[in-house]
């Protein structure tokens, strides 16, 4: 793990001192209102079906987590994932069967008769009063009639026969054209709506599509060479999620993903991979013409995406979980499918993998975005590297602080010293939350006697 850039204040034994002559970056634009979750700059959200793990011995131990919650239907939690199934009347087609489910193609779809029951559906799972993550993943089509390429070209060859059953005069380029224009403006109704939806029946929560934006910077091959890929994403995927400004308008938070693939495992590409997911999604949350950018939360697995018994070692959590934090994210949402713990020795090489690696993880992580929020932003922003390409990243110093478990949580103890402190103000800086102003600091508290900070 690398060296730390975080510092505790304290209100006893203060050593005051300044750095001058550090170059410190202007403040980045503000972002939403302070966290959900109070003190909280950065969240680790469980979001896996482990029911199945409920007599693993020892038990899981999920103290680490802000939030316990699982992606199957089950109303009241802190994060609500809908499925396609689970919300409105969403048309799609099923493509073993080639059955159009409620119209097929958006724009033979039914808004309204969607809207009522997606409101039905957002009361009954979704708890009134409480904040939280309310998350739609739909996966069918996209909403850019380009996009929708490989076994979604259905959606674009069928909508071209749609158009051209209404409008037989058209010619082939003309179809192409009218169906684009039908298209979208069609499934741009269907996500809008359900977002205003949701957000007007529980204003409480951030609501956004999981998988927006996309950098589609996945050709990370381990047989090409380091300096042969960069993460970056394309100009052209840039410009097509400029396109989804109304999207960006319309949510209240982004959930792209970013699940690594066992070629990345221990590679330096995964953080590479991640970095630009990331960034493309600060990137389009500053779009809007709005006061303050939307939160970023970025969706994690512990697991690799295609060998589900493989756990991520602490190094792939940095280059996953660690960037999305220091790059200036709100959170992480750990997803987990059916079939990851579905059996006695899945559970218990989960639980096994919770005491070992991934708690110990996320309350370093979780516990070091707070400090840093408190010392270099006055608790007001959270810290956002100054140069996004670098491997700086928030985590407490092993020689100043030590993680433990007391009481059945996780916490922090220790105190930092002139590097912790001097690495924190070279390194980061502040976004600060709407309505308040946090420009960095320059001069710090150092505090004497060890500081105890609870996950």
């Amino acid at each position: 793990m690398r060296s730390p850039h975080l510092l505790l204040p304290t209100t006893l034994c203060l050593l005051l001192f300044s750095l001058k002559g550090l170059s410190l970056t202007p403040t980045l634009p503000p972002t939403t209102a302070a966290p959900l979750l109070p003190d909280k700059p950065f969240v680790v959200i469980w979001n896996a079906p482990t029911h199945k793990c409920r007599q693993t011995v020892p038990p899981l131990d999920m103290s680490a987590m802000q939030a316990d919650t699982t992606p199957a239907a089950k109303p009241d939690q802190f994060l609500t994932l809908f499925y396609k199934h689970r919300v409105g009347s969403y048309p799609y087609l099923d493509l073993k069967s080639l059955g159009e489910v409620n119209g097929g193609l958006p724009q033979k779809g039914n808004l309204t008769a969607h809207l009522a029951k997606a409101r039905t559906d957002i009361t009954m799972y979704v708890p009134e009063q409480s904040p939280g993550l309310a998350v739609i993943d739909w996966e069918e089509w996209l909403p850019l009639f380009d996009r929708n390429l490989d076994e979604k070209e259905l959606y674009r060859n069928l909508s071209v026969d749609h158009t051209l059953k209404s409008k037989p005069w058209l010619k082939p380029g003309e179809a192409v054209a009218e169906a684009r224009r039908e298209f979208r403006r069609a499934a741009r109704g269907f996500m809008e709506e359900t977002l205003r939806a949701g957000i007007s029946e529980r204003p409480g929560y951030l609501w956004g599509f999981y998988l927006f934006p996309d950098c589609y910077n996945y050709r990370h091959n381990t047989s090409e060479p380091l300096g042969g890929y960069t993460g970056e994403c394309s100009e052209a995927t840039r410009l097509l999620n400029d396109k989804l400004l109304w999207l960006w308008n319309a949510s209240t938070a982004l959930y792209p993903s970013a699940y690594l693939w066992s070629e990345l495992a221990g590679d330096p590409k995964a953080a590479l991979f991640v970095r630009n997911q990331v960034r493309e999604a600060l990137r389009v949350s500053a779009l809007p013409q709005q006061p303050h950018t939307s939160p970023v939360y970025v969706y994690s697995r512990p697991v690799f995406g295609d060998q589900n018994k493989v756990y991520l070692s602490e190094v792939d959590l940095i280059r996953s979980v660690g960037e999305s934090a220091a790059l200036g994210a709100a959170g992480a949402v750990m997803w987990g499918a059916s079939a990851d713990f579905n059996s006695k020795e899945t559970c218990e090489a989960l639980s096994a993998y919770l005491h070992t690696t991934l708690n110990p993880y996320i309350a370093n992580v979780t516990g070091a975005a707070k400090l840093c929020s408190t010392m270099l932003c006055e608790g007001k922003g959270r810290c956002v590297r100054k140069n996004s390409d670098s491997d700086d990243y928030l985590h407490l110093n092993p020689n100043s602080f030590r993680i433990e478990k007391k009481d059945g949580r996780y916490q922090s103890a220790g105190v930092p010293d002139m590097g912790d402190l001097t690495a924190l103000a070279e390194q980061f800086t502040c976004q600060c939350y709407a309505g308040q102003s946090c420009s960095p600091k320059r001069t710090f508290r150092i505090p004497k006697a060890e500081m105890v900070f609870q996950v």
